[in-house]
């Protein structure tokens, strides 16, 4: 068969990438499935554009423009010792998520993933998520490994486009049921499915997937990375002296990248930015840890992009406030984000655009413009 023009140019630049760095998200994620499935760790993948990928990122299902033919590599590969399913879904959340909810339990070994085309399309399946998945384990002692991609971040995609309701899952996490994670590079989410898939312990996975991410180069990651590596529940800052810290920036997510990215970043010299990439479990020793690596840090800020009724904020805030201990010379724990909304993000696009520059600036100790 034969792949429409443009996107052969995309899969070649997926095999320079191996070579000379540059692995995106898309890439990371296949890779991941094919190492699984050399170990023998069958996956079903669904959802909604979810063989092309709603942000056309994913291309595991391949047309040829003439014949309408289908290819899909990840079902070819001579090594393989165990099937790949990926279907597109209806939109239909409720029977869908139930579904895989459902093949995840009676499958065990198996990865199963549900993709919803936004984030916010899991408000359809709200039962689901609320009288089996983080409950399940609870009420029948019943283990699953499904995991849900939830693309989520303030991008300009309207009021409900750009939130996949963080807040409701960290809300809902409780004695160990779910994992939740909002990852911020290629290599972390390769080793992210990778974990979930070979963990011992099988419990269901919420991704907060990216969109602007999927092709930011500095979100890539190099082959080394994604062979040596392995998932990281933090990811610190590498000043050049950590002695001159005064605020550590926390953050997870897109929101890095706007706060690194600003022009006054280099301004700001006694500023640390550092990732939470594990939202639950918290990954308590490792927070603790960061924070006493600043021996003169006076200030820890938490930016996020969500009003402050919603995103992360209010589950963790006790969390910061422990690991601030570690810390004897912190001053106060500052929130930075949006003020409290009905609507995840009101406004589109003006004060859209000069909130998220606020947040920015504020997080890095500067005032807003």
């Amino acid at each position: 068969m034969s792949v429409n023009p443009k996107l052969a140019r995309q899969l070649e630049r997926r095999r320079d990438a191996l070579r000379e760095g540059g692995i995106d998200w898309g890439q990371a994620e296949a890779l991941a499935f094919a190492s699984l499935l050399e170990e023998g760790i069958p996956i079903r993948l669904s959802g909604q554009d979810t063989e092309r990928g709603t942000f056309s990122h994913r291309h595991a299902v391949l047309h040829d423009p003439v014949s309408g033919e289908t290819y899909t590599p990840l079902q070819a590969l001579p090594s393989a010792t165990a099937s790949f399913e990926i279907y597109n879904s209806p939109l239909s959340e409720y029977a869908a998520l139930a579904f895989d909810y459902g093949y995840s339990v009676a499958a065990p070994d198996a990865l199963v993933l549900w993709e919803a085309q936004f984030g916010d399309f899991v408000n359809g399946a709200q039962i689901v998520v609320d009288q089996f998945i983080v409950s399940g384990r609870s009420k029948w002692g019943q283990t699953s490994r499904l995991t849900l991609l939830l693309p989520h971040g303030y991008e300009g995609n309207g009021p409900e486009h750009s939130s996949a309701r963080l807040e409701r899952f960290l809300q809902l996490a409780a004695q160990d049921n779910v994992r939740i994670a909002n990852c911020s590079t290629a290599a972390q989410l390769f080793h992210l499915l990778r974990r979930q898939a070979l963990d011992a312990s099988a419990r269901p996975l919420v991704v907060m997937t990216p969109k602007g991410l999927l092709r930011l180069r500095q979100a890539t990651s190099s082959l080394e990375e994604l062979a040596n590596g392995s998932f990281q529940p933090v990811l610190d800052d590498d000043p050049a002296e950590r002695r001159a810290i005064r605020r550590l920036v926390l953050c997870s997510g897109k929101v890095y990248y706007d706060i690194v990215g600003h022009d006054l970043r280099s301004l700001a010299s006694t500023a640390a930015v550092a990732r939470i990439e594990l939202l639950y479990p918290f990954p308590v020793d490792a927070v603790a840890s960061l924070v006493a690596s600043y021996p003169d840090l006076r200030e820890i800020v938490w930016a996020q992009e969500e009003p402050q009724n919603m995103g992360a904020w209010r589950t963790l805030r006790h969390r910061l406030e422990d690991a601030a201990v570690h810390a004897p010379l912190v001053e106060r724990i500052v929130y930075v984000g949006r003020p409290w909304r009905a609507s995840p993000s009101e406004g589109y696009p003006t004060l859209h655009q000069r909130e998220q520059d606020r947040i920015v600036r504020e997080a890095l100790g500067f005032r807003a413009s």
